[in-house]
Protein backbone atom coordinates (compact mmCIF):
# COMPACT_ATOMS: atom_id res chain seq x y z
CA UNK A 1 0.00 0.00 0.00
CA UNK A 2 2.75 2.06 0.34
CA UNK A 3 4.33 1.59 -2.87
CA UNK A 4 2.40 5.02 -4.74
CA UNK A 5 0.44 7.62 -3.27
CA UNK A 6 -2.39 9.09 -5.21
CA UNK A 7 -2.98 13.36 -7.11
CA UNK A 8 -6.37 13.90 -7.16
CA UNK A 9 -7.53 16.02 -10.37
CA UNK A 10 -10.64 16.61 -12.03
CA UNK A 11 -11.21 16.40 -15.60
CA UNK A 12 -12.21 20.39 -15.94
CA UNK A 13 -13.26 23.21 -13.37
CA UNK A 14 -16.81 22.04 -13.75
CA UNK A 15 -16.65 18.62 -12.30
CA UNK A 16 -18.74 17.82 -9.06
CA UNK A 17 -19.85 14.78 -6.99
CA UNK A 18 -21.53 12.41 -8.35
CA UNK A 19 -23.22 10.72 -4.82
CA UNK A 20 -25.35 8.05 -5.15
CA UNK A 21 -28.01 8.33 -2.05
CA UNK A 22 -25.30 9.00 0.79
CA UNK A 23 -23.00 6.26 0.22
CA UNK A 24 -22.23 7.26 -3.03
CA UNK A 25 -18.98 7.72 -4.65
CA UNK A 26 -17.70 10.52 -6.55
CA UNK A 27 -16.16 10.60 -9.94
CA UNK A 28 -12.81 11.82 -9.69
CA UNK A 29 -10.38 10.95 -11.81
CA UNK A 30 -6.52 9.54 -9.66
CA UNK A 31 -3.17 9.88 -11.16
CA UNK A 32 -0.27 7.91 -10.09
CA UNK A 33 2.49 8.94 -8.53
CA UNK A 34 5.78 8.28 -6.51
CA UNK A 35 6.27 8.17 -2.35
CA UNK A 36 8.88 10.14 -2.62
CA UNK A 37 6.72 13.04 -4.15
CA UNK A 38 5.28 12.87 -0.38
CA UNK A 39 7.81 11.86 1.70
CA UNK A 40 11.03 14.07 0.18
CA UNK A 41 9.86 17.19 1.84
CA UNK A 42 8.75 18.94 -1.51
CA UNK A 43 5.31 18.12 -1.09
CA UNK A 44 3.19 19.47 -4.77
CA UNK A 45 0.55 22.08 -4.34
CA UNK A 46 -1.84 21.82 -1.64
CA UNK A 47 -4.98 21.94 -4.15
CA UNK A 48 -3.76 19.28 -6.36
CA UNK A 49 -5.32 17.24 -3.63
CA UNK A 50 -8.56 19.06 -2.61
CA UNK A 51 -11.92 17.84 -2.75
CA UNK A 52 -14.54 20.90 -3.39
CA UNK A 53 -16.70 21.28 -1.43
CA UNK A 54 -19.63 23.68 -3.18
CA UNK A 55 -21.44 24.59 0.46
CA UNK A 56 -17.81 25.95 2.27
CA UNK A 57 -17.36 25.23 5.29
CA UNK A 58 -19.09 23.77 7.86
CA UNK A 59 -19.08 25.53 11.55
CA UNK A 60 -16.61 24.88 13.61
CA UNK A 61 -19.17 25.84 16.37
CA UNK A 62 -20.74 22.41 16.36
CA UNK A 63 -18.39 20.25 16.63
CA UNK A 64 -16.71 22.24 19.29
CA UNK A 65 -18.53 20.99 22.55
CA UNK A 66 -17.50 17.68 21.69
CA UNK A 67 -13.81 18.35 21.82
CA UNK A 68 -13.81 20.05 24.60
CA UNK A 69 -15.57 17.07 26.57
CA UNK A 70 -12.77 15.07 24.54
CA UNK A 71 -10.01 16.93 25.78
CA UNK A 72 -10.60 16.81 29.85
CA UNK A 73 -8.74 13.35 29.27
CA UNK A 74 -5.65 15.55 28.32
CA UNK A 75 -6.34 17.80 31.43
CA UNK A 76 -6.34 14.98 33.67
CA UNK A 77 -3.18 13.36 31.91
CA UNK A 78 -1.09 16.69 33.00
CA UNK A 79 -3.15 16.92 36.43
CA UNK A 80 -1.81 13.73 37.24
CA UNK A 81 1.79 14.50 35.48
CA UNK A 82 2.43 17.12 38.28
CA UNK A 83 -0.21 16.49 41.25
CA UNK A 84 2.90 15.04 42.91
CA UNK A 85 5.44 18.48 42.25
CA UNK A 86 4.49 20.21 45.25
CA UNK A 87 2.57 17.00 47.26
CA UNK A 88 5.67 14.61 47.08
CA UNK A 89 7.35 15.82 50.03
CA UNK A 90 4.06 16.12 52.31
CA UNK A 91 2.81 12.38 50.84
CA UNK A 92 6.50 10.87 52.11
CA UNK A 93 6.18 12.51 55.93
CA UNK A 94 2.01 10.98 56.28
CA UNK A 95 3.17 7.85 54.81
CA UNK A 96 6.33 7.08 56.53
CA UNK A 97 8.69 6.82 53.60
CA UNK A 98 10.53 10.12 53.44
CA UNK A 99 14.17 10.66 52.91
CA UNK A 100 13.94 7.37 50.69
CA UNK A 101 14.89 8.47 47.29
CA UNK A 102 13.47 4.85 45.77
CA UNK A 103 9.99 5.37 47.42
CA UNK A 104 9.67 9.08 46.19
CA UNK A 105 11.42 7.87 42.29
CA UNK A 106 8.60 4.68 42.60
CA UNK A 107 5.61 7.45 43.18
CA UNK A 108 6.55 9.73 40.50
CA UNK A 109 7.31 6.66 37.84
CA UNK A 110 4.81 4.21 38.75
CA UNK A 111 1.76 5.76 36.93
CA UNK A 112 4.54 6.43 33.46
CA UNK A 113 4.50 2.23 33.76
CA UNK A 114 0.55 2.14 33.82
CA UNK A 115 0.71 4.57 31.31
CA UNK A 116 3.01 2.32 28.87
CA UNK A 117 0.49 -0.72 29.75
CA UNK A 118 -2.44 1.65 28.87
CA UNK A 119 -1.17 3.03 25.80
CA UNK A 120 -0.02 -0.32 24.84
CA UNK A 121 -3.98 -1.45 24.49
CA UNK A 122 -5.63 2.06 23.78
CA UNK A 123 -5.82 1.09 19.82
CA UNK A 124 -7.36 -2.29 20.24
CA UNK A 125 -9.81 -0.41 22.80
CA UNK A 126 -10.78 2.38 20.66
CA UNK A 127 -11.23 -0.20 17.70
CA UNK A 128 -12.92 -2.65 19.79
CA UNK A 129 -15.46 -0.29 21.52
CA UNK A 130 -15.64 3.14 19.79
CA UNK A 131 -13.65 6.57 20.80
CA UNK A 132 -16.68 7.64 23.37
CA UNK A 133 -16.72 4.05 25.70
CA UNK A 134 -12.46 4.33 25.22
CA UNK A 135 -13.11 7.72 27.07
CA UNK A 136 -14.64 6.12 29.62
CA UNK A 137 -12.90 3.28 30.02
CA UNK A 138 -9.99 5.96 30.58
CA UNK A 139 -11.67 8.02 32.86
CA UNK A 140 -12.64 4.59 35.38
CA UNK A 141 -9.15 3.96 36.37
CA UNK A 142 -8.66 7.14 36.50
CA UNK A 143 -11.21 7.77 38.99
CA UNK A 144 -10.22 4.43 40.87
CA UNK A 145 -6.67 5.08 41.08
CA UNK A 146 -7.20 8.71 42.51
CA UNK A 147 -9.24 7.30 44.71
CA UNK A 148 -7.30 4.68 46.14
CA UNK A 149 -4.25 7.43 46.34
CA UNK A 150 -6.38 9.61 48.51
CA UNK A 151 -6.83 7.39 51.11
CA UNK A 152 -3.57 5.32 50.90
CA UNK A 153 -2.22 4.30 54.75
CA UNK A 154 0.76 3.39 53.22
CA UNK A 155 3.29 3.30 50.01
CA UNK A 156 2.00 0.32 48.42
CA UNK A 157 -1.84 1.59 48.82
CA UNK A 158 -0.11 4.70 47.32
CA UNK A 159 1.80 2.86 44.27
CA UNK A 160 -1.01 0.92 43.32
CA UNK A 161 -3.30 4.04 42.86
CA UNK A 162 -0.78 5.50 40.72
CA UNK A 163 -0.63 2.21 38.91
CA UNK A 164 -4.49 2.51 38.45
CA UNK A 165 -4.33 6.29 37.07
CA UNK A 166 -0.91 5.60 34.57
CA UNK A 167 -3.63 2.53 32.61
CA UNK A 168 -6.16 5.59 32.37
CA UNK A 169 -3.26 8.54 31.27
CA UNK A 170 -1.59 5.78 28.76
CA UNK A 171 -5.26 5.20 27.22
CA UNK A 172 -6.57 8.68 27.26
CA UNK A 173 -3.71 10.76 25.02
CA UNK A 174 -3.84 8.65 22.06
CA UNK A 175 -7.80 8.20 22.36
CA UNK A 176 -7.98 12.34 22.35
CA UNK A 177 -5.70 12.70 19.17
CA UNK A 178 -7.75 10.41 17.20
CA UNK A 179 -10.96 11.44 17.84
CA UNK A 180 -10.51 15.39 17.60
CA UNK A 181 -8.72 14.53 14.30
CA UNK A 182 -12.16 12.32 12.65
CA UNK A 183 -14.55 15.01 14.59
CA UNK A 184 -12.89 18.10 13.59
CA UNK A 185 -13.54 20.47 10.36
CA UNK A 186 -10.32 19.87 8.19
CA UNK A 187 -9.86 23.77 7.92
CA UNK A 188 -9.10 24.21 11.85
CA UNK A 189 -8.18 20.44 12.80
CA UNK A 190 -4.79 21.70 13.46
CA UNK A 191 -6.17 24.71 16.07
CA UNK A 192 -8.41 21.56 17.38
CA UNK A 193 -5.48 19.17 17.57
CA UNK A 194 -3.22 21.06 19.49
CA UNK A 195 -5.99 21.91 22.11
CA UNK A 196 -5.12 18.77 23.60
CA UNK A 197 -1.37 20.39 24.28
CA UNK A 198 -2.95 23.06 25.87
CA UNK A 199 -5.57 21.03 28.42
CA UNK A 200 -2.38 18.98 29.33
CA UNK A 201 -0.40 22.60 30.22
CA UNK A 202 -3.57 23.91 31.97
CA UNK A 203 -3.59 20.18 33.85
CA UNK A 204 -0.07 20.41 34.95
CA UNK A 205 -0.48 24.22 35.99
CA UNK A 206 -3.83 23.37 37.70
CA UNK A 207 -2.18 20.89 39.88
CA UNK A 208 0.67 22.95 40.82
CA UNK A 209 -1.46 25.68 41.99
CA UNK A 210 -3.52 23.10 43.98
CA UNK A 211 -0.88 21.25 45.63
CA UNK A 212 0.84 24.84 46.79
CA UNK A 213 -1.04 24.67 50.40
CA UNK A 214 0.20 20.53 50.60
CA UNK A 215 3.37 22.30 52.57
CA UNK A 216 1.23 24.17 55.30
CA UNK A 217 -2.28 22.17 55.72
CA UNK A 218 -1.85 18.87 57.09
CA UNK A 219 -2.81 16.14 54.69
CA UNK A 220 -3.75 18.63 51.57
CA UNK A 221 -2.41 16.47 49.22
CA UNK A 222 -5.74 13.67 50.11
CA UNK A 223 -7.46 17.07 48.91
CA UNK A 224 -5.66 17.08 45.33
CA UNK A 225 -6.09 13.46 44.66
CA UNK A 226 -9.89 13.81 45.21
CA UNK A 227 -10.21 16.85 43.22
CA UNK A 228 -8.96 15.26 39.90
CA UNK A 229 -11.65 12.86 40.63
CA UNK A 230 -14.52 15.41 39.49
CA UNK A 231 -13.16 16.37 35.65
CA UNK A 232 -12.64 12.19 35.51
CA UNK A 233 -16.33 11.94 36.57
CA UNK A 234 -17.35 14.77 34.19
CA UNK A 235 -15.54 12.97 31.35
CA UNK A 236 -17.15 9.72 32.10
CA UNK A 237 -20.71 11.19 32.27
CA UNK A 238 -20.59 14.00 29.24
CA UNK A 239 -19.32 11.14 26.50
CA UNK A 240 -22.89 9.87 27.11
CA UNK A 241 -23.75 13.15 25.18
CA UNK A 242 -21.08 13.33 22.74
CA UNK A 243 -20.90 12.29 19.02
CA UNK A 244 -19.40 9.28 17.99
CA UNK A 245 -16.43 8.87 15.41
CA UNK A 246 -17.77 8.91 12.38
CA UNK A 247 -14.81 7.61 10.74
CA UNK A 248 -15.26 4.61 13.22
CA UNK A 249 -18.85 4.16 12.62
CA UNK A 250 -18.27 3.78 8.66
CA UNK A 251 -15.55 1.51 9.12
CA UNK A 252 -17.81 -0.53 11.32
CA UNK A 253 -20.61 -0.84 8.40
CA UNK A 254 -22.85 1.34 10.69
CA UNK A 255 -23.24 3.79 7.83
CA UNK A 256 -26.56 5.23 8.76
CA UNK A 257 -25.28 6.27 12.21
CA UNK A 258 -21.99 7.91 10.80
CA UNK A 259 -24.58 10.59 8.37
CA UNK A 260 -26.19 11.17 12.10
CA UNK A 261 -22.90 12.06 13.46
CA UNK A 262 -21.73 13.59 10.59
CA UNK A 263 -24.95 15.89 10.84
CA UNK A 264 -24.69 16.73 14.72
CA UNK A 265 -20.74 17.65 13.79
CA UNK A 266 -20.72 19.30 10.85
CA UNK A 267 -24.96 20.32 10.05
CA UNK A 268 -26.97 18.81 7.53
CA UNK A 269 -25.49 20.48 4.41
CA UNK A 270 -21.90 18.55 4.96
CA UNK A 271 -23.59 15.01 5.03
CA UNK A 272 -23.13 13.83 1.82
CA UNK A 273 -19.77 15.92 0.80
CA UNK A 274 -18.67 14.14 4.13
CA UNK A 275 -19.75 10.55 3.35
CA UNK A 276 -18.54 10.57 -0.14
CA UNK A 277 -15.63 11.68 0.87
CA UNK A 278 -15.26 9.17 3.59
CA UNK A 279 -16.26 6.38 1.05
CA UNK A 280 -12.66 7.28 -0.96
CA UNK A 281 -10.82 5.54 1.51
CA UNK A 282 -12.57 3.99 4.08
CA UNK A 283 -14.68 0.33 3.58
CA UNK A 284 -17.55 0.71 5.41
CA UNK A 285 -18.08 -3.19 7.18
CA UNK A 286 -14.81 -4.41 6.03
CA UNK A 287 -13.29 -6.64 8.51
CA UNK A 288 -10.46 -5.13 10.40
CA UNK A 289 -7.67 -7.68 9.37
CA UNK A 290 -4.83 -6.10 10.33
CA UNK A 291 -2.20 -7.57 12.03
CA UNK A 292 -0.12 -6.09 14.50
CA UNK A 293 3.14 -7.65 12.50
CA UNK A 294 1.92 -5.62 9.52
CA UNK A 295 2.51 -2.58 11.54
CA UNK A 296 5.88 -3.42 12.44
CA UNK A 297 7.36 -5.32 9.32
CA UNK A 298 4.50 -4.80 6.60
CA UNK A 299 3.01 -2.93 4.04
CA UNK A 300 2.59 -0.28 7.03
CA UNK A 301 5.82 -0.41 8.24
CA UNK A 302 7.17 2.96 6.55
CA UNK A 303 4.59 5.78 7.95
CA UNK A 304 4.38 3.65 11.35
CA UNK A 305 8.19 4.19 11.45
CA UNK A 306 7.72 7.84 10.67
CA UNK A 307 5.39 8.48 13.24
CA UNK A 308 7.19 6.52 15.74
CA UNK A 309 10.81 8.30 14.98
CA UNK A 310 9.05 11.54 15.64
CA UNK A 311 8.24 10.69 18.83
CA UNK A 312 11.10 9.12 19.50
CA UNK A 313 13.19 12.09 18.78
CA UNK A 314 10.46 14.35 20.61
CA UNK A 315 11.84 12.19 23.73
CA UNK A 316 15.48 12.48 23.18
CA UNK A 317 15.43 15.94 22.26
CA UNK A 318 16.01 16.12 26.51
CA UNK A 319 12.88 17.73 26.91
CA UNK A 320 11.47 15.37 30.21
CA UNK A 321 14.80 15.84 31.98
CA UNK A 322 14.67 19.52 30.96
CA UNK A 323 11.28 19.66 32.69
CA UNK A 324 12.71 17.44 35.64
CA UNK A 325 15.87 19.76 36.55
CA UNK A 326 13.82 23.12 35.74
CA UNK A 327 13.63 23.82 39.32
CA UNK A 328 17.68 22.82 40.20
CA UNK A 329 18.52 25.47 37.33
CA UNK A 330 16.32 27.64 38.72
CA UNK A 331 17.20 27.68 42.39
CA UNK A 332 20.90 27.65 41.82
CA UNK A 333 19.76 30.89 40.34
CA UNK A 334 18.47 32.29 43.18
CA UNK A 335 14.89 31.92 42.36
CA UNK A 336 12.23 29.52 44.39
CA UNK A 337 11.21 26.46 42.84
CA UNK A 338 7.56 26.97 43.19
CA UNK A 339 8.22 30.51 41.52
CA UNK A 340 10.29 28.11 38.66
CA UNK A 341 7.46 26.47 37.88
CA UNK A 342 5.22 28.91 37.11
CA UNK A 343 7.27 30.67 35.13
CA UNK A 344 8.25 27.46 32.53
CA UNK A 345 4.51 26.48 33.03
CA UNK A 346 3.48 30.05 31.51
CA UNK A 347 5.92 29.43 29.12
CA UNK A 348 4.68 25.71 28.21
CA UNK A 349 1.00 27.44 27.82
CA UNK A 350 1.64 30.87 26.46
CA UNK A 351 3.76 28.95 23.23
CA UNK A 352 0.80 25.71 23.10
CA UNK A 353 -1.67 28.73 23.00
CA UNK A 354 0.94 30.42 20.16
CA UNK A 355 0.86 27.33 18.25
CA UNK A 356 -2.81 27.05 17.86
CA UNK A 357 -3.38 29.91 16.42
CA UNK A 358 -0.62 29.06 13.77
CA UNK A 359 -1.14 25.36 13.18
CA UNK A 360 -3.55 26.24 10.20
CA UNK A 361 -1.89 28.87 9.17
CA UNK A 362 1.98 28.02 9.04
CA UNK A 363 1.28 24.60 9.18
CA UNK A 364 2.71 21.11 10.83
CA UNK A 365 5.57 20.54 9.07
CA UNK A 366 7.29 24.54 9.39
CA UNK A 367 6.24 24.44 12.81
CA UNK A 368 8.27 21.13 13.84
CA UNK A 369 10.81 22.64 11.66
CA UNK A 370 10.92 25.72 13.66
CA UNK A 371 10.50 23.66 17.25
CA UNK A 372 13.08 21.87 16.70
CA UNK A 373 15.60 23.97 15.35
CA UNK A 374 14.62 26.38 18.55
CA UNK A 375 15.43 23.64 20.50
CA UNK A 376 18.70 23.24 19.35
CA UNK A 377 19.62 26.74 19.77
CA UNK A 378 18.37 26.58 23.56
CA UNK A 379 20.57 23.53 23.76
CA UNK A 380 23.87 25.15 22.49
CA UNK A 381 22.86 28.08 24.84
CA UNK A 382 22.89 25.36 27.92
CA UNK A 383 26.27 24.28 26.32
CA UNK A 384 28.02 27.67 26.42
CA UNK A 385 26.49 27.97 29.82
CA UNK A 386 27.81 24.79 31.52
CA UNK A 387 31.45 25.75 29.88
CA UNK A 388 34.24 27.70 31.35
CA UNK A 389 34.60 30.74 29.38
CA UNK A 390 32.02 32.68 30.80
CA UNK A 391 31.23 34.11 34.10
CA UNK A 392 29.27 32.69 36.66
CA UNK A 393 26.54 35.35 36.45
CA UNK A 394 26.09 35.23 32.56
CA UNK A 395 26.08 31.39 33.00
CA UNK A 396 22.97 31.20 35.07
CA UNK A 397 21.48 33.73 32.90
CA UNK A 398 22.23 32.01 29.99
CA UNK A 399 20.80 28.39 31.52
CA UNK A 400 18.07 29.62 33.05
CA UNK A 401 16.89 31.98 29.41
CA UNK A 402 18.02 28.64 27.75
CA UNK A 403 15.94 26.55 29.31
CA UNK A 404 12.90 28.76 28.98
CA UNK A 405 13.43 29.36 25.40
CA UNK A 406 13.95 25.26 24.81
CA UNK A 407 10.58 24.90 27.00
CA UNK A 408 8.72 27.91 24.85
CA UNK A 409 10.42 26.35 21.31
CA UNK A 410 9.06 22.75 22.46
CA UNK A 411 5.64 23.78 23.05
CA UNK A 412 5.74 25.39 19.83
CA UNK A 413 5.54 22.61 17.35
CA UNK A 414 7.38 19.12 19.13
CA UNK A 415 4.75 19.08 21.89
CA UNK A 416 1.17 19.48 20.02
CA UNK A 417 2.21 18.40 16.61
CA UNK A 418 3.35 14.74 16.34
CA UNK A 419 -0.17 13.52 18.32
CA UNK A 420 -1.99 15.28 15.84
CA UNK A 421 0.41 14.41 12.55
CA UNK A 422 0.10 10.86 13.44
CA UNK A 423 -3.63 10.69 13.85
CA UNK A 424 -3.99 12.79 10.23
CA UNK A 425 -1.11 10.58 8.36
CA UNK A 426 -1.77 7.03 9.49
CA UNK A 427 -4.83 5.40 7.36
CA UNK A 428 -8.17 4.57 8.55
CA UNK A 429 -7.61 1.37 8.97
CA UNK A 430 -5.19 1.32 11.23
CA UNK A 431 -4.86 4.50 12.48
CA UNK A 432 -5.55 3.44 16.47
CA UNK A 433 -3.62 0.42 16.42
CA UNK A 434 -0.41 2.45 14.92
CA UNK A 435 -1.22 5.10 17.49
CA UNK A 436 -0.70 2.73 20.31
CA UNK A 437 2.66 1.28 18.63
CA UNK A 438 4.29 4.93 18.06
CA UNK A 439 2.76 5.82 22.18
CA UNK A 440 4.18 2.54 23.48
CA UNK A 441 7.48 4.28 22.02
CA UNK A 442 7.31 7.92 23.47
CA UNK A 443 6.68 6.07 26.77
CA UNK A 444 9.77 3.30 26.35
CA UNK A 445 11.94 6.26 25.86
CA UNK A 446 10.21 8.62 28.12
CA UNK A 447 11.47 6.00 30.79
CA UNK A 448 14.68 5.23 29.51
CA UNK A 449 15.28 9.48 29.67
CA UNK A 450 14.39 9.60 32.50
CA UNK A 451 16.01 6.47 34.06
CA UNK A 452 19.85 7.37 33.05
CA UNK A 453 19.91 11.35 32.72
CA UNK A 454 21.31 11.73 35.78
CA UNK A 455 23.87 8.91 35.53
CA UNK A 456 24.62 10.57 32.17
CA UNK A 457 25.15 13.91 33.54
CA UNK A 458 27.41 12.63 36.40
CA UNK A 459 29.56 10.40 33.92
CA UNK A 460 29.82 12.90 30.93
CA UNK A 461 29.07 16.01 32.19
CA UNK A 462 26.31 18.75 31.04
CA UNK A 463 28.75 19.91 28.11
CA UNK A 464 28.67 16.61 26.19
CA UNK A 465 25.14 15.88 27.42
CA UNK A 466 23.50 18.46 26.07
CA UNK A 467 25.69 18.27 23.59
CA UNK A 468 23.78 15.19 22.42
CA UNK A 469 20.43 16.61 23.21
CA UNK A 470 21.26 19.02 20.59
CA UNK A 471 22.84 16.76 18.28
CA UNK A 472 19.03 14.50 18.59
CA UNK A 473 17.07 18.36 17.81
CA UNK A 474 19.24 18.96 14.54
CA UNK A 475 19.17 15.30 13.51
CA UNK A 476 14.89 15.77 14.26
CA UNK A 477 15.00 18.81 11.74
CA UNK A 478 16.57 16.77 8.81
CA UNK A 479 14.25 13.55 9.42
CA UNK A 480 11.26 15.88 9.67
CA UNK A 481 12.63 17.60 6.83
CA UNK A 482 13.25 14.40 4.60
CA UNK A 483 10.23 12.49 5.75
CA UNK A 484 7.03 14.49 6.44
CA UNK A 485 4.57 15.68 4.30
CA UNK A 486 1.91 18.96 4.68
CA UNK A 487 -1.21 17.87 6.11
CA UNK A 488 -3.03 21.71 6.88
CA UNK A 489 -6.57 21.92 5.36
CA UNK A 490 -6.39 18.63 4.28
CA UNK A 491 -9.21 16.40 4.92
CA UNK A 492 -7.71 12.78 6.44
CA UNK A 493 -9.42 10.94 2.92
CA UNK A 494 -6.97 13.23 0.91
CA UNK A 495 -3.74 12.66 3.36
CA UNK A 496 -5.03 9.11 2.60
CA UNK A 497 -5.16 9.00 -0.31
CA UNK A 498 -2.27 11.09 -1.61
CA UNK A 499 0.29 8.96 0.65
CA UNK A 500 -1.35 5.51 0.11
CA UNK A 501 -3.05 3.34 -2.77
CA UNK A 502 -6.53 2.52 -1.55
CA UNK A 503 -6.02 -1.25 -1.33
Amino acid sequence: MLASDFFITSKDNSTRNNVRGRHGDASWMYKRASSKDYFDGNEKDESSIRMPNSVGNPSWSRCLPHILVAIISSLLFGYHLGVVNETLESISLDLGFSGSTMAEGLVVSTCLGGALVGSMFSGWIADGVGRRRAFQLCALPMIIGASMSAIAKNLWGMLLGRLFVGTGMGIGPPVAALYVAEVSPSYVRGAFGSSTQIATCLGILGALFIGLPAKEVVGWWRICFWVSTIPAAVLALSMEFCAESPHWLFKKGRGAEAEAEFEKLLGGLHVKHSMAELSKSDRGGEADVVKFSELISGRHFRVVFIGSAIFALQQLSGINAVFYFSSTVFKNAGVPSDFANICVGIANLSASIIATMLMDKLGRKVLLLGSFLGMAVAMGLQVIAATSFVSSSRALYLSVGGMLMFVFTFSLGAGPVPSLLLSEIFPSQIRAKAMAVCMVVHWVINFFVGLLFLQLLEQLGPVILYTIFGFFCLLAVIFVKKNVMETKGKSLQEIEIALLAPA
